[in-house]
C-alpha cells in the first residue's frame, strides 16, 4: 500500500503532467491551475512524504532523491510510462531528480520558481525548534510565509493548513535534503547534463530566489525554455495561474501535445 497521497484527475488518454508541491505545501496549491489544465491533460498530484495527506514518518528518507523515486513508483502504479513533470519551488528539485534517474520517464521538466543554487538564495533565514513548531500561531504562519508571495498577497488558508498538518521532524529534514541537493550540484549544470527538454517560469518579484540571476543562471542551460512573469512574486501557480497555465500549455503543445 502506498504511503503518498496522490490525485489523477482528466482524460486517462491525455498526455500526462505530474505536478510536485513545493516545501511545506501539498496537492492543494495546484488548485487554482488544475482546472486551466485538464481540457488537454492528464493531471496527477502527489503530496510528498511528510507533507499534506501523505504519512509523516519520523524516521524516513527525506532527502531528493528518495521523493524523486516515490513520486516515480506512483507514476508506474498508475501505469503511466511517459509525463511532463512540473515542480514549484522545492518541488523543481525533485521534478529534475526524476529525470536524473528515470530519464525515460520524464519526458519534459518544467520549473517554476525553482531556486538554481544556494548562492540565489535571498529569504529570510528562518529558524524553528521543535517547541516553537508547536506553538506557531496562524499569524505566524503566515509571516513566515510571506516571502513566498509579492507583497500585498495572503497566502491561502490551506497552505497555512498544510504547514500546521507537518510535523517538525518531517519539516526539517524535508529542508535540508533540499538544501543538500542543491549544494551538490547547481540546478542548471544538472539540467545541463541531462539533455531534457525544460521550461522555466519564473516570477520577476521572487523574494526568496535573486530573479536577475537566476535567470540568467537557466538561459545559460542549452534549450531550455525560460520566461519571467512581470508583478508576479515566488509562487505563480497561485499569484497569476492564468499566466502559469498559458506558458505552460504553450510549452507542452509545442511539443505535439506532449507524450503519453
Amino acid at each position: 500500500m502506498t504511503n503518498l497521497h496522490v490525485t489523477d484527475d482528466g482524460p486517462r488518454d491525455a498526455p500526462v503532467l505530474l505536478l510536485v508541491h513545493g516545501s511545506a505545501s501539498s496537492v492543494r496549491s495546484w488548485d487554482a491551475l488544475l482546472p486551466l489544465l485538464l481540457e488537454n491533460h492528464r493531471v496527477v498530484r502527489v503530496d510528498l512524504l511528510g507533507h499534506g495527506r501523505s504519512a509523516k514518518p519520523a524516521d524516513a528518507d527525506y532527502g531528493i532523491a528518495e521523493q524523486a523515486r516515490r513520486a516515480g513508483a506512483e507514476l508506474d502504479r498508475l501505469g503511466i510510462g511517459h509525463a511532463v513533470v512540473a515542480g514549484h519551488s522545492t518541488g523543481g528539485l525533485v521534478a529534475t531528480a526524476l529525470a536524473e534517474e528515470r530519464p525515460g520517464l520524464v519526458a519534459a521538466v518544467v520549473l517554476v520558481d525553482t531556486g538554481p543554487s544556494m548562492d540565489t538564495y535571498i529569504g529570510p533565514q528562518t529558524a524553528f525548534d521543535p517547541e516553537q513548531w508547536a506553538r506557531l500561531t496562524d499569524a505566524q504562519i503566515r509571516e513566515a510565509m510571506s516571502s513566498a508571495f509579492r507583497p500585498g498577497f495572503e497566502a491561502p488558508a490551506s497552505l497555512v493548513e498544510d504547514v500546521r498538518g507537518m510535523t517538525f521532524a518531517a519539516f526539517a529534514a524535508a529542508q535540508r535534503g533540499a538544501v543538500e541537493y542543491l549544494v551538490r550540484q547547481s540546478i542548471p549544470d544538472r539540467l545541463a547534463a541531462l539533455g531534457t527538454p525544460v521550461l522555466v517560469l519564473f516570477g520577476e518579484d521572487d523574494r526568496r530566489w535573486r530573479p536577475s540571476t537566476a535567470l540568467a543562471a537557466y538561459r545559460s542551460v542549452p534549450g531550455a525554455r525560460v520566461v519571467a512573469l512581470p508583478g508576479v512574486g515566488h509562487s505563480p501557480i497561485l499569484e497569476d495561474p492564468g499566466r502559469t497555465a498559458e506558458a505552460l500549455l504553450a510549452f507542452t503543445g509545442s511539443r505535439n501535445g506532449g507524450d503519453r
